[in-house]
């Protein structure tokens, strides 16, 4: 259960990041059954690069991490979000994101809301 409650607040994070950002759109749907379909796996797609990939670019990045006092832990989710776009964008369906800054902005937006969703249902990380 805690993977799909993972999937579920990752997706609720990126639909409140495409309702409140202009350059962060859900493309390829056509009803709301089709873009809450679109979001879950987006956030599927988004929980396997942040599991898979994001580690190893962290362990890569540690020198800019210190050297930037952990601000660099923006740019590293932007580029998360940004691969999570490019994934389901090469299918008729997906996640577009207009440029390097909306990403920045998204990311924060999810990694915020992510986070008090998952502490207030109980679906953090163990």
């Amino acid at each position: 259960m805690g993977f799909l409650a993972r999937v579920l607040v990752n997706g609720v994070a990126i639909w409140l990041a495409t309702v409140i950002l202009p350059g962060l759109t859900v493309v390829g749907a056509q009803s709301t059954a089709q873009t809450v379909g679109i979001i879950l796996l987006v956030a599927l797609v988004f929980g396997l690069v942040n599991a898979i990939v994001k580690p190893i670019v962290a362990v890569l990045s540690i020198p800019l991490y210190i050297l930037t006092l952990g601000l660099f832990t923006l740019v590293v989710n932007a580029l998360m979000l940004m691969l999570t776009a490019w994934i389901t964008e090469q299918t008729d369906w997906g996640l577009r994101i207009d440029n390097f800054g909306t990403a920045v902005i998204g990311a924060l937006i999810v990694s915020v809301v992510s986070f008090v969703l998952s502490s207030v249902t109980g679906a953090r990380k163990d």
